[in-house]
């Protein structure tokens, strides 16, 4: 009986073994078969060929007034030049914008005194991208120069503030019969999600943008990159965003942007 025990036992273990080890093998195997892979691709972009023919990316944007998000479906042409082609939705601030709250009401919503309009620009664009430099390893970094532009819908929406009219509590805006109300009327609350979208404005424009890209991993599926730059706006008429303070046309801006995504 205790012969048995121990055959048991150790067949067992045996077993426990062999199937670690397997285990091992296959891991093994497959970080062979990946490294091959991106020898292969670096060797055939050494020749030209290239690794990843088209991608497509998403990306939080912040910007020096503002934050964002984008879009971007890429097209390789070449190992060095890629077109990208780009959706971009922010939202700009005015510089003089200061949050406050209605110390006799606080479950209210905050507000921004002076502010007439939120501003959304909307960028359809295109970009080229140029190659700068690439490591030629799995975790290594390439440096693409990225340049272009294109259309920017600048959407206003008007910012409704809630005031005491009447003795009652209404939504009023600064382009309406209440405007001198919105000016100098008793707030009680900022506007909420909702407001202000049955009056929305359009502003068209042009914009440029060139900026530095750090790919990570250029030769994994899966994309990581970051991008830093400025852009240029030039908008049809002046925007309108706090009163009792110059409107622009031109607006200059820097950007951070963190971007994932997929090559095929």
């Amino acid at each position: 009986m205790k012969q048995l025990l121990v055959f048991l036992t150790l067949f067992a273990f045996s077993g426990s073994v062999s199937a670690q080890e397997t285990k091992k093998t296959t891991q093994k195997s497959r970080k062979e078969q990946k490294r091959e892979k991106i020898n292969a691709q670096i060797k055939a972009e050494e020749e030209g060929v290239i690794a990843y023919r088209k991608h497509f990316a998403f990306g939080i944007k912040l910007v020096s007034d503002g934050y964002g998000i984008t879009f971007e479906k890429g097209y390789s042409k070449s190992v060095k030049k890629t077109t990208l082609f780009q959706l971009e939705i922010s939202e700009r601030k005015h510089q003089k914008e200061v949050k406050q709250t209605n110390n006799f009401s606080p479950t209210a919503s905050p507000f921004i005194y002076g502010k007439i309009n939120f501003f959304y620009p909307v960028k359809l664009g295109v970009q080229k991208q140029f190659l700068l430099g690439n490591k030629s390893n799995k975790n290594g970094v390439s440096v693409t120069a990225n340049i272009g532009g294109g259309l920017s819908l600048g959407l206003l929406r008007p910012y409704e503030l809630q005031v005491e009219k009447n003795g009652e509590l209404v939504y009023v805006r600064y382009e309406s019969d209440d405007s001198l109300l919105f000016k100098t009327g008793t707030i009680n609350a900022g506007p909420g999600l909702g407001k202000g979208w049955n009056h929305l404005k359009f502003t068209p424009g042009l914009y440029v943008k060139p900026g530095l890209r750090f790919d990570y991993g250029r030769y994994n599926d899966l994309l990581t990159a970051i991008e830093v730059g400025v852009a240029a706006e030039f908008y049809s008429k002046k925007v309108p965003q706090m009163f009792d303070n110059k409107q622009k046309q031109f607006f200059f801006s820097a950007y951070f942007t963190v971007m994932f995504g997929k090559r095929k």
